[in-house]
């Protein structure tokens, strides 16, 4: 399955007045590996939990689908895809009554048309909701006969055009999923609007003392009231995510083979283009610095605002922001694999999960139609058994369709999480799903790996004086093709070495161990000592090998990240259970624990082995975080109850992981964990007022008590308040200390450390 930069979606949606072929939904995908792949479509008309279920339901259904998402705050569904397979997405979706095309990241413009359509609602309906008002108040005042009659034929005529234009946000809807043969929660309200409206209008035709065009018309606006509100609040948790997309640069000088200049767009800069950054410009892809000096903006990556200076070898991110002088970098990955792309990915996957709550809450919500429409009937048919008056039969069946629209319950689990991942993007923590937070709020373990995690994995070598030029020449070509923090150093105290030896035919790398390499038919190996020696069996550390025979050991110093102690005093505090696994020897092993303060540790372990003891605590009934950043640890990241890597992970650790912290500092775990069960007591309060609202207002309703204009204002409560009491997770929560996070030595979003 081949992929495409975003560029291409914007050239594909040039023309969208028909569905994109097979061809271009190819070319739009994004590969996941593993023979799946990964498509977007942006499809404007869901808008709640039944529209979610009706489009995930309906798509994974089709054959070559191997899973749908729908994130109702960016209108957007992913679909993954198996390889070679074009199932009819887009005719799926039409056929259901969604307009859909590709999903342009790109096209992120400022302005809000769903926004703008439904305050221009909200002002209409209030102006004639006002006058309808002032209009009843005579008749309320003892107007009759004909004056009332001519009141009430104003007021109809006032209703109209705030019905017809206000209206038509919930007709439109209701309208197109009645067409297409499915229900959502636009449905009853339409229907109670319509009633309501036609109700009145019969009681003015037949001169009756009653109307109720305030109530049809103030009802429509306490609606949109709820329902601007939301979008608001939906819009406002992506702004994070608009805001990265700002910082892409739109284009980069690229340096052709020739020596020639020319302006690209970032999407068609390949990995290995060179590329010219001036002043004042921002890094358009990951790439390394080629020649040239300057300071850079860092704040996007690592929270400091303090400029950062670099050179020749630095690994930049997309977005970073150069500053005083010109670099010439080497494109490491294309835009869409870049930092850059891969924080916005993760930002707007934040909602997307289906965790416990989000599903009972889904679940709730789908049942929602049927149950209200039958609510209603019975309730008209119970009344006008009891009291044969259809007429206040058919007023308590309006109020009972309107009061049990179910917007806080749909509204209860989601709003929550797109809060909470807001609140972790703004101290630096991206969290894929709402179903990660829950996960981790519910951890009664924490695994911390050495190399990389509890320390920065930027080592300096300490011993490179006593070896001798020509091993040290071989390290250093075999090191080279590593982001091993140990390799990294090898490099680093080596830049001005003369490399005169013959290069190495092939490299390759084996996680967990380290480089092996033929060179003049003699095959040397950089790495674990039991791994490169024949005899290795009681060796420890790093060292150089040829044909099995020691040639020279590395001895590497290490500096631990910020707040690792406090970290792990404060998560002992709380009573978590700590363990460190190292593929590390024992020595530094047990002073890095005594230094975090660990007293459980286990060194010298392979990458299957940390699995075993993964699935060791998960077997005795322990939910375990895992926090790891290496090539070696993505098996364990995986197999955890729950996991966390810095930004300086290897790609596999960062895809891997639940969450990813950007800064240097180890805060970043007591933090999500803080903001997981502040996130987790909120819904599960939302939840609880939700259905509380439910019993409470629905029996209310159905006895009589309530209006069809106090069922409306009811209503649009109980999603300010969900709303409301989401908002209190955006505040009242400490800071993760600043910090940077990425050392000359080890570069961030390279191949990782494979040889502990």
């Amino acid at each position: 399955m081949s992929c495409c930069a975003p560029g291409v979606e914007s050239a594909l949606e040039l023309d969208r007045s028909g569905a994109p072929s097979a061809d271009e939904i190819r070319l739009a995908s994004r590969s996941l590996g593993g023979g799946l792949a990964q498509v977007d479509f942006a499809v404007p008309g869901v808008h709640c939990a039944a529209c979610i279920r009706a489009v995930e339901t309906a798509l994974q259904k089709l054959p070559g689908v191997a899973g749908a998402r729908v994130n109702l705050s960016t209108k957007r569904v992913s679909v993954r895809l198996r390889e070679g397979e074009f199932p009819p997405l887009v005719a799926t979706l039409s056929g259901l009554g969604y307009e859909a095309h590709l999903f342009d990241r790109e096209n992120d413009s400022d302005k809000d048309p769903v926004l703008a359509e439904l305050i221009r609602a909200v002002a209409i309906a209030g102006f004639a909701a006002t006058n309808i008002m002032l209009l009843s108040v005579s008749v309320w005042s003892g107007a009759a006969d004909a004056t009332r009659d001519l009141f009430h034929w104003v007021s109809a005529l006032v209703a109209i055009p705030a019905l017809v234009f206000a209206g038509r946000i919930y007709f439109r809807s209701a309208w197109n999923a009645l067409s297409h043969g499915r229900m959502n929660m636009d449905v009853p309200i339409a229907v109670g609007i319509t009633l309501a409206y036609g109700l009145s209008l019969y009681e003015t035709i037949n001169h009756g003392p009653h109307a109720y065009f305030d109530a049809s018309v103030s009802l429509l606006f306490f609606l949109l009231i709820g329902r601007t509100l939301d979008h608001v609040m939906r819009e406002k948790a992506r702004t994070a995510v608009s805001g990265l997309r700002r910082l892409a640069a739109r284009g980069a000088t690229v340096v052709a083979n020739d020596g020639t200049l020319s302006y690209l767009p970032v999407e068609e800069i390949a990995k290995g283009d060179v590329i010219l950054v001036a002043a004042g410009e921002r890094v358009p892809v990951d790439a390394l610095v080629m020649k040239g000096a300057s300071e850079v903006d860092r704040s996007l990556v690592n929270g400091e605002s303090e400029p950062e200076a670099v050179d020749r070898g630095t690994m930049l991110q997309a977005g970073t922001l150069n500053l005083t002088g010109a670099l010439t970098v080497q494109a490491t990955a294309a835009a869409q694999d870049s930092f850059l792309a891969e924080m916005v990915r993760l930002m707007e996957a934040a909602e997307g999960g289906r965790a416990l709550y989000r599903r009972i809450a889904d679940r709730a919500s789908a049942l929602y139609a049927p149950v209200v429409h039958l609510t209603a009937l019975l309730t008209f048919i119970g009344w006008l058994f009891v009291s044969g008056d259809w007429h206040r039969a058919i007023t308590i069946a309006i109020a009972v369709l309107i009061i049990t629209c179910p917007c806080a319950l749909g509204l209860a689990v989601p709003i929550v999480q797109v809060v909470a991942a807001r609140r972790l993007f703004e101290q630096g923590i991206m969290v894929k799903d709402g179903s990660a937070m829950e996960r981790l709020a519910g951890i009664d373990t924490v695994v911390f790996d050495k190399t990389g995690t509890l320390t920065l994995g930027a080592l300096r070598l300490v011993n490179g004086d006593q070896i001798a030029s020509g091993d040290m020449a071989v390290a250093v070509q075999l090191a080279a093709h590593s982001r091993h923090p140990i390799a990294c150093a090898i490099v680093e105290a080596n830049r001005g070495l003369s490399l005169q030896r013959e290069l190495p035919d092939a490299v390759s790398e084996v996680p967990g161990f380290g480089l092996e390499a033929s060179m003049n038919d003699s095959v040397w190996r950089l790495g674990r000592a039991q791994w490169a020696l024949k005899n290795g069996d009681e060796a420890t550390g790093t060292v150089l090998s040829r044909d099995g025979v020691l040639r020279a050991s590395f001895v590497c110093e290490d500096r631990l990240r910020a707040s690792a102690a406090d970290t792990v005093a404060e998560v002992t505090g709380q009573g978590l259970t700590v363990e460190m696994l190292t593929g590390d020897h024992d020595t530094n092993a047990k002073l890095t624990a005594r230094q975090v303060g660990i007293d459980a540790y286990r060194s010298g372990m392979l990458p299957g082995e940390k699995v075993t003891r993964i699935v060791a605590f998960a077997e005795d009934g322990r939910r375990v975080l895992m926090v790891g950043d290496g090539l070696n640890d993505a098996p364990a990241l995986a197999a955890a109850h729950v996991s966390m890597a810095p930004a300086t992970a290897a790609d596999i650790g960062r895809n891997a992981a639940d969450f990813v912290f950007l800064r240097e500092s180890l805060a970043a775990i007591p933090f999500a964990l803080e903001i997981s069960r502040k996130a987790g007591r909120l819904i599960r309060q939302n939840l609880g007022f939700a259905i509380a609202y439910n019993f409470v207002a629905v029996p209310i309703a159905i006895f009589g008590y309530v209006t069809p204009l106090i069922a409306a204002i009811a209503m649009s409560l109980s999603s300010i308040i969900v709303i409301a009491n989401a908002m209190r997770l955006a505040g009242g929560s400490r800071a993760v200390g600043k910090g940077g996070w990425i050392g000359a030595s080890a570069p961030a979003g390279l191949i990782g450390r494979p040889m502990q």
